[in-house]
This record gives C-alpha cells, structure tokens and sequence, in this order.
C-alpha cells in the first residue's frame, strides 16, 4: 500500500532526530523530545482506528514508518516500539472482533504512554510463563508482584502491559495479562548503561503489590504456547516492528558506506573508492542483503492486517523474519565499517554507534536458538523423549 511517509514522519523532525541521537547515546539519556514531537506528529498513535482518535494504519505502514524512524535513531525507534506493540496488538483483537482492549486505543489517542513489561531474568519462557505473582485481588482484578528488565520508555510510561502467574485461583495456574498504572508500588531502578541502544532507557522495573483494575485485565489463559489472540497479537506485532529497526538500521549503514565512498579518494589511483572494484563489490553484497527484508516484513505484515491463514507456520515465518533481519542488519554494518575505513572506527563516527546498536537485536525476542527450535520443530516435529 502506498501512503505518504512524510505525512507522520516528516523530514525535518526526521533530521531534528538525528542530530540529537548522538548526543542522547554520549549522555545516556532519554530522547524526551523526539517522544514530545512524535506525539505532536500523531505517530504514537498511528496503530488506532481513525473512528477512535488515530490514523488508522495497518501494521504494513507502521513497519514502513519504523524502518524510516530507525534510519535517524534506531534507540528512539526501539522505544517507541514498545508502545506501538500495544497499540498494535488492540488493533489485531479489534480486526479480529475481540474485546477487551480498547481502552488502550482510547488511551493512546489521549497520549497515554504504554510500555512493555514482559522481559524477565532468566525467563527463557517469556510469554509462554512468568515469574511475576499475580494475584487475585477479590473484584476481577489483580496485584502483581515481581521484577521486569528491559523496560523501554522508563522514564515516561503512564501505563505498563505485563504478565504474571496466578497460582492461588481455582483454576490456577493461569498467565494473567493486564496493564497497570505508575503508582508506589512501581520502582523504576535507573541501571540502564549499556552498549548501545542507551536512549531507549530500558530500565529495571520492580513490582510490588502493583495493582491492575479489573478492567485493564485483559487476559487469563493457560501457560504455555497457545492460539490465544494475546499470544499471536504480541508475537505477530513485536516480531515485526523489531525486524523493522533493525532493517532501519541497514539501511542507514548502506547509506552511509555509499555517501563515504563516492567522497573518498584513493592515493594510488585518484580516484573516488566507488570505482575500486573490491569495494564496489561489497557495496553491492550489502544492497543484495538488505533489498529482500523490506518486501518480507511488509508481506507478512499484510498477512496480519488482512487476518491471513498461516496456520502453523504463523510462529516459524514471524521468529525467521525477525531473525534474518538481525543478522542481515549485523553484516550490512559490518562491511559498511569495513567500506567506510578507519574513521568508522572513532565513536564519532555514525557507523561505530550503529555497530552497537545492531548488537542489541541478538538478545530480543526470538533469540537465534528459539528461531531455529521453532523452524526445526515446524519441519522435523518436537523432540523425542
């Protein structure tokens, strides 16, 4: 679908954004004014239904605009990820005529800031279980109590979506997700120095008796993979709004290998790098890498907005794309830091702070382990024994 990017994204915010990236990754801060002039723009709330208060978007044009977003600073597109996640995930129930999260439609088209608690230490289940209690509290809702890392947008979230364990119910043991506000009981330790993505700000957060309203509950399902809409909403949207950023960021580092090389000169023959044939050859490697993840991410994106039948193959399509995206974007950055020479090295340059930044998608969701577990398992069938 054609649409104007320029529309919720344009230029100059887009170079407003990249002029601050650097300074947000030197001082390890929060880009508090991109946030502020996304909302202005309307971007934060792109994902809800135009009869609601937002844009109206598909999902399609939300990994488009992400990729963009990432070209100027993958760390602010990261964080806002997190949020769209959310707003995305409504908007798969709403499509598919489940209830039950249209107040975070509602509440994102008043500039609600919706963040992504779901990441625990050790919790290689991650939505399939938790560590986090959830416990009852007698009126439908719930008090979680437990600790969430990686919590993007820490600063500035007003609403946390999260996932406990009900241990005590009847019917116990059940996943509960819900979303709860930023209250006393809701420590935010500001731990976040890391190697790269530093503006994303994805702080530790620790959950003590933290209350969602019985209203804001929105799931209660068995632990374990599962066809809920909970399960596929939040795989689907996270897995191709992160092979967004990261396929952002390969664009960018091929941008810059081709502007580097049609400026620099070589000694030897005078002229410009772009006609030395060993780097032409890597600049055209990068190119032939980079050109088939936009067309997958927007099909199988499409897939989700039009309620496709992938059946089974749901899980290994989402975790490979996700996964190619990553290790496409890795090398891209590598042989643009190889193309660009020795000034990409300095911690001055773009590339060196993209070279961190890339490292950071081998630790999202799916992991490289968990991508080839599913494909073997959706090929060769589970393990025996």
């Amino acid at each position: 679908m054609i649409f104007d990017l320029t529309a919720f994204l344009p230029d100059d915010l887009l170079d407003r954004i990249r002029e601050r990236a650097p300074i947000h990754d030197r001082e390890n801060t929060f880009p508090q004014q991109d946030l502020e002039e996304l909302r202005d723009a309307g971007y934060l709330k792109i994902l809800v239904p135009a009869e609601r208060g937002g844009a109206g978007l598909g999902l399609e044009q939300a990994a488009i605009l992400q990729q963009r977003l990432a070209t100027a600073s993958p760390a602010t597109a990261l964080a806002i990820n997190m949020h769209l996640v959310w707003t995305g995930v409504a908007k798969v129930f709403s499509d598919r005529g489940v209830p039950g999260m249209e107040f975070v439609q509602d509440g994102a088209a008043r500039g609600e800031i919706f963040a992504f608690g779901i990441s625990e230490g050790g919790n290689d289940l991650v939505l399939f279980g938790s560590d986090t209690a959830a416990v009852p509290a007698g009126d439908g809702g719930y008090a979680f109590t437990g600790t969430k890392i990686f919590t993007s947008l820490a600063p500035v979230w007003t609403k946390l979506g999260l996932h406990g364990l009900d241990t005590t119910s009847p019917d116990a043991p059940k996943l509960v997700f819900a979303f709860i506000d930023r209250t006393d009981a809701v420590t935010t330790s500001d731990d976040w120095d890391t190697l790269g993505m530093r503006a994303t700000q994805s702080r530790t957060t620790r959950l003590n008796g933290a209350v969602a309203a019985p209203e804001h509950v929105v799931r209660r399902i068995d632990p374990g993979p599962s066809p809920d809409p909970i399960i596929f909403g939040i795989f689907s949207v996270f897995e191709l709004l992160l092979a967004s950023v990261y396929t952002g960021i390969a664009r960018r580092a091929l941008d810059l290998a081709v502007e580097t090389v049609q400026k620099r000169t070589s000694k030897k023959t005078g002229l410009t790098y772009s006609q030395d044939p060993d780097i032409r050859w890597r600049v055209a490697d990068m190119s032939l890498a980079y050109d088939a993840l936009p067309p997958q991410i927007a099909a199988l994106a499409r897939d989700v907005d039009e309620q496709a039948d992938n059946g089974a193959r749901w899980f290994t399509l989402l975790s490979g794309t996700k996964h190619r995206a990553v290790v496409m974007a890795k090398h891209v950055v590598d042989e643009a830091i190889l193309t660009a020479g020795g000034g990409s090295y300095f911690s001055s340059n773009e590339l060196s702070r993209l070279y961190r930044d890339v490292l950071a998608g081998m630790f999202h969701p799916s992991d490289p382990e968990s991508a080839h577990s599913t494909a073997a398992s959706a090929l060769l069938g589970p393990l025996e024994g």
